[in-house]
């Protein structure tokens, strides 16, 4: 069976980078929302105008058009071996609806790592954070600063901070995607035995242990 899995956590938690380490290793295809509707804002296409200003906000992007994405990207060659969601399903309605999905496909979840970190510790990683205008390469102002200040190490194109980084939006998101919207999501996955809670506070390397061990686990089946 292929290894389905969601991340959960607040946003900045850690569970994208995660996601991307651990996606080649294991030949799963990393979905992220957060990705998908960045793209959507730089093509300018409706979608990414409608992104733009929701994000901006904090808010979330309406059910319906994330569900739509995500059956369209699930039905993608690169997921037949398992797949890795980030940032979705971040509803109860998204979840039912992904459930509806998978089971169409004669597939399910495999497991719910929930990436556990307080809003403090979440301002102080993600206000932080710049990302370059070329490649969208990821420093932070003080556990991960570039060489030149504001400069790209690897493109030399100007660093910025995105607009969703910003301490205001963090504490809206939070409070909106992550307090009111999750918890019905985190019980969903729980009662059905799926959800595994990782410390998120920890280093990476902790955190990384955490988790390569839970997929050891799934990978043995016990």
């Amino acid at each position: 069976m292929p290894l389905d899995l969601i991340f959960m956590g607040p946003p900045g938690a850690g569970k994208g980078t995660q996601a991307a380490r651990v996606a080649p290793l294991h030949g799963l295809a990393h979905i992220a929302t957060g990705d998908m509707l960045r793209e959507a804002v730089r093509d300018g296409s409706e979608l990414g105008r409608v992104a733009k200003e929701i994000m901006a906000r904090g808010d979330l992007v309406p059910d319906d058009v994330i569900i739509g994405m995500f059956r369209e990207r699930l039905s993608a060659p690169d997921t037949e071996g398992g797949f890795i969601l980030d940032g979705f399903p971040r509803t109860l309605a998204q979840a039912q609806a992904l459930d509806s999905m998978l089971a169409e496909l004669g597939r399910g979840i495999s497991s719910v790592p929930v990436f556990e970190l307080g809003l403090e510790q979440l301002l102080e990683r993600v206000s932080g954070r710049r990302v370059c205008r070329e490649a969208e390469h990821v420093y932070h102002v003080v556990s991960a600063p570039p060489k030149t200040s504001g400069t790209c190490d690897i493109d030399g194109s100007e660093l910025y901070q995105r607009d969703d980084d910003t301490e205001p939006v963090i504490r809206a998101r939070y409070q909106k995607q992550w307090v009111e919207a999750a918890k019905p999501v985190v019980d969903h996955y729980d009662a059905a035995g799926l959800v595994v809670f990782i410390d998120a506070g920890g280093s990476r390397e902790q955190v990384s242990a955490e988790i390569d061990a839970l997929l050891a686990r799934l990978g043995d089946g016990s």
